[in-house]
């Protein structure tokens, strides 16, 4: 327990210290930009707040399952602006005579973080609920007035006899065939097969075998039976 304890005690203080210390060089990047007074305290606190509430809302979203892209820029929006004062006021720039174009983005800041926040408290928390299933209607129950003897002996859905549709009407007859007229030529040569089918063999020809044999199709056993 105490070694949690002083974990935790380290990890505030460690948290104190940093914030102490990038709270004061935003303060003295915005009072060199020509921020001065009260403006200048508002500008560490303003940029502090959107990491924090830009962190938050990230990983609310992440846990939810929800795109976190719009939380992760203006974290990373928060962040550019606190390590650039910070590095900023490290020597590299003479506070004394600022550029144009710092007190410009100095200036900006308080319409981009409002923007920023503006988007983040209107980022939504938890996914939306998909639409609940459409349900089947449950089957009609007994009604309660009746009482078990007569429950009883109401026919159950599966005893109701079920007419049977005739053998005739399930399975139809296919349509016949018409024969298809063959030309002269062509049923001479059936002639021929069908009287050399029965000097060999003494039983008439089979159309079907004429037909394989004249390597006509199927549909045309009908025709060649015509002439047999």
């Amino acid at each position: 327990m105490r070694a949690h304890l002083a974990r935790v005690d380290a990890v505030i203080i460690q948290a104190v210290i940093a914030g102490a210390l990038s709270f004061s060089h935003l303060h003295d990047l915005a009072e060199a930009a020509g921020q001065g007074g009260w403006k200048a305290w508002a500008y560490p606190i303003s940029v502090d707040l959107l990491l924090v509430a830009a962190w938050r809302r990230m990983r609310e979203a992440q846990r939810a399952g929800l795109p976190a892209g719009g939380p992760r820029l203006w974290f990373l929006v928060a962040l550019a602006a606190s390590l650039g004062a910070n590095v900023a006021t490290a020597g590299l720039l003479d506070l004394d005579d600022v550029p144009a174009s710092l007190r410009v983005v100095v200036a900006g800041w308080p319409a981009v973080a409002f923007f920023g926040g503006t988007l983040l408290a209107h980022t939504p928390r938890t996914p939306k609920e998909p639409a609940a299933p459409e349900t089947e209607p449950a089957p009609p129950s007994v009604p309660a007035e009746v009482e078990a003897p007569h429950r009883d002996a109401l026919p159950s859905p599966s005893a109701v006899p079920v007419p049977e549709a005739p053998q005739s009407a399930l399975v139809a007859d296919p349509p016949p065939v018409p024969a298809v007229a063959l030309p002269p030529a062509l049923v001479d040569r059936v002639q021929a097969l069908a009287e050399e089918h029965r000097a060999a063999t003494g039983q008439p020809a089979d159309a079907d075998a004429v037909r394989a044999r004249l390597g006509l199709p199927a549909s045309m056993t009908p025709s060649v039976a015509a002439h047999l």
